[in-house]
């Protein structure tokens, strides 16, 4: 106790000095008059103020979280304070705290006890000894909790998991919250990672995936401030909601201006397609399967499921078939007559779009040789032999211009998608050994509502293929980098076609195989991602260790993996302890009253965020309205919401993927709503819960669900 007191009197003196210089510097920023005149150096220099500003209210609100005692050989030692955002002293030179992404901070996250550490820094290799390592809970100015994790002249053991378990017992928000304090070792070799390389990360429910990424965001800007901006990243996330789930993770950073979207909805925004009803959403998508229980097609090959197949390196190849069977047969063959006796032959405009514009893609060729050809009209009209003539000549070369031009094939992606599921008479010929390498249900499927004016989630990666290939990709549609989250729910083809949109290959493929619950898309081993790059140009990380759930909890849910899955990819837990998972029976006429008394139970404890989680949007919209008509506050997410509200939340269980709650109540896991196919789902379902979980259950359990004593 003395040990302890003595520490936290040293912090607290240590914060109160640092506060006291932050202070100092942010009057001397306010003192200076707010620049709103129109000189460019004095807009750049009061930007920079203002960005300095902001960054000292942050830190006085929380100006560091850890504590670092490092000796670099032939140094002496010094406390390293590691904090969201450097600090520097009265000389600028001397950091009073040094950024998370600094390259000496990395030694905070990486160093494991032992009597060596070591850095990378641009220097090289720095090595020295490690004294102190110490966790440190600032909220609004004020010293909450000191905690060694490792202490050189301590007989304690080396390392201990005290302050990241107390971090984690923590109750939930509405909002995904900022990691920087706990980043483990093997989270921080994924952050520091180099640019150009193709991550993929396979990682067990709870392991930070995605938190993990946004930090490799917030690091790549600060390590490579002079080649990447913020405004040039992206986020594929897999709805609206979870991205303003995630919302808060990058702006707590420091980190702004960076693009949050779904894959479709960024391929509609390129390919300039108002939606206005035009596309099959993924969550109608969704119902259908899950609520129709559509499990049957589990039996069908992979060819025989549209999104599968859509989504296929195989498909991909029967556009480079169809795209290389386009490009010959743009330039119509007739020679262009603007008026008679005047000609311009077919070879020549031909030679023109083969081999003066052959450097260009093809739609950008057809534009320069129409752009061509009325520069030609307009010089030969100019020999016309009187005002008169030239005037009657003009007058036709228009009209017939126009003319000749509508006889070009119309060069849009959406245009061209058509006429490959729905071609002229003539172009049907042409074009049937192409087709024909197309499964005919997913064709007459696809040809059927494009005929209504209609298009599928499943076709937005073909539809940017056929753009990329027909259209200039300028550098305001490029990327620096692509983070990819829920990645086993993506296709190889979307990420081949992002990779079009992505400078050197830069990118963070997250997911977990055992999280694949949409058997219709997606992959189904990592191998199928890693085959798009090149071996040098890519890099595979594991992330076994779940912090998210009770041991109880992950226990449990690896066990349905095992008997349900027969999966490997099972959690390592973090030694934190809660109430066994529970199992109670809740069906016929006692159904509904036993899930209320459960929600009382779990709504009795100081939780945030509870959730409900049915088997079908249906059964979710069923149990609404009868909470709603209890006067029990809560809310229905129904994947049409672009907001997560927390508090009680009702869902389906396929929707709750990348969310986590204090408690969640999964209704109704019986053999009927969870069958053997359904092992996935159910546990991604467990998987969500942070501190208590209840399994309220038909009258038999699925085979794979071990009854807890």
């Amino acid at each position: 106790m003395e040990q302890f007191q003595s520490a936290y009197q040293e912090e607290k003196e240590r914060l109160d000095r640092t506060l006291e210089t932050i202070d100092r510097k942010l009057e001397q920023l306010r003192s200076i008059p707010v620049y709103t005149g129109h000189d460019f150096t004095e807009q750049l220099l009061e930007e920079n103020r203002e960005m300095q500003r902001q960054q000292l209210e942050q830190s006085h609100r929380e100006p560091y979280f850890g504590r670092l005692d490092f000796e670099e050989q032939g140094k002496s030692m010094s406390p390293l304070y590691i904090g969201k955002v450097g600090v520097s002293g009265e000389d600028v030179r001397e950091p009073i705290v040094i950024d998370w992404r600094a390259p000496v901070a990395s030694l905070f996250y990486s160093f494991t006890g032992g009597d060596h550490a070591e850095y990378e820094a641009p220097e090289g290799l720095i090595e020295g000894l490690v004294y102190l390592k110490r966790n440190i809970v600032i909220r609004k100015g004020i010293l909450e909790r000191v905690v060694d994790t490792f202490n050189k002249d301590s007989d304690g053991p080396a390392v201990s998991d005290e302050f990241l378990v107390y971090r984690l017992g923590e109750n939930k928000d509405n909002r995904l919250r900022d990691i920087v304090s706990t980043i483990q070792a093997e989270q921080d070799k994924i952050i520091r990672a180099a640019k150009n390389t193709a991550l993929i990360i396979q990682g067990v429910a709870g392991s930070g995936k995605t938190t993990v990424a946004l930090h490799r965001l917030a690091f790549l800007l600060y390590q490579y401030k002079e080649q990447i901006k913020a405004e040039r990243m992206v986020i594929f996330a897999p709805n609206l909601m979870f991205i303003d789930y995630i919302s808060e993770v990058l702006p707590e950073l420091g980190v702004g201006d960076i693009m949050q979207s779904t894959f479709s909805h960024w391929a509609l925004q390129i390919l300039g397609i108002q939606n206005d009803g035009l596309l099959v959403s993924d969550t109608d998508s969704l119902v259908r399967w899950f609520d129709s229980s559509e499990k049957g097609n589990e039996a069908l090959e992979d060819s025989l499921l549209p999104g599968r197949y859509k989504g296929s390196l195989e498909f991909k190849s029967v556009l480079d078939e169809y795209l290389e069977h386009t490009a010959p047969n743009i330039v119509p063959v007739i020679d262009f007559e603007p008026w008679e006796g005047k000609r311009l032959p077919y070879k020549m405009i031909e030679q023109w779009f083969e081999d003066e514009y052959r450097h260009y893609k093809v739609a950008e060729r057809k534009e320069r040789v129409l752009a061509r050809i009325h520069r030609w009209i307009e010089m030969e009209l100019k020999k016309s032999p009187s005002a008169a003539v030239m005037k009657e000549r003009k007058k036709k070369a228009q009209q017939r211009e126009k003319a000749y031009a509508k006889k070009w094939p119309e060069l849009e992606a959406l245009a061209l998608y058509r006429s490959l599921f729905i071609p002229s008479k003539a172009e049907s010929q042409e074009i049937q050994a192409i087709t024909d390498k197309i499964p005919k249900g997913i064709f007459k499927e696809t040809q059927a509502y494009l005929k209504k004016g209609m298009l599928h989630e499943e076709d937005m990666a073909a539809l940017l293929y056929i753009y990329s290939g027909i259209q200039e990709i300028n550098g305001n549609l490029t990327f620096d980098h692509v983070v990819i989250d829920e990645a086993q729910d993506f296709s190889p083809f979307q990420v081949a076609v992002l990779d079009r949109f992505v400078k050197g290959h830069s990118f963070t493929i997250l997911g977990d195989l055992s999280q694949g619950i949409h058997y219709y898309k997606g992959v189904r081993k990592w191998e199928e991602m890693q085959t798009l790059f090149d071996p040098e140009e890519t890099a595979y990380f594991a992330l076994t260790r779940s912090y998210r759930s009770t041991m109880e909890i992950i226990d449990f849910a690896n066990e349905i993996l095992k008997r349900g899955v027969g999966s490997e990819l099972l959690a390592v837990p973090v030694f934190r302890s809660g109430d066994p998972v529970r199992l109670e029976p809740a069906y016929g006429d006692d159904r509904l009253r036993i899930i209320s008394a459960t929600l009382e139970q779990a709504s009795s404890h100081d939780y945030r965020t509870v959730a409900l989680l049915t088997r079908t949007l249906h059964e979710a919209e069923l149990l609404h309205t009868y909470l709603l008509e209890k006067s029990v506050e809560a809310h229905l997410i129904n994947g049409d919401k672009t907001q997560y509200e927390g508090g009680i939340s009702v869902l389906p269980v396929y929707l709750s993927k990348g969310l986590e709650f204090d408690a969640v109540i999964v209704t109704d896991v019986d053999q009927d709503h969870y069958g053997p196919s359904d092992a996935k789902l159910l546990y991604v379902g467990c998987t969500r819960a942070l501190h208590e979980l209840w399994l309220l259950h038909g009258e038999k359990l699925p085979d794979y669900v071990v009854a807890t004593s």
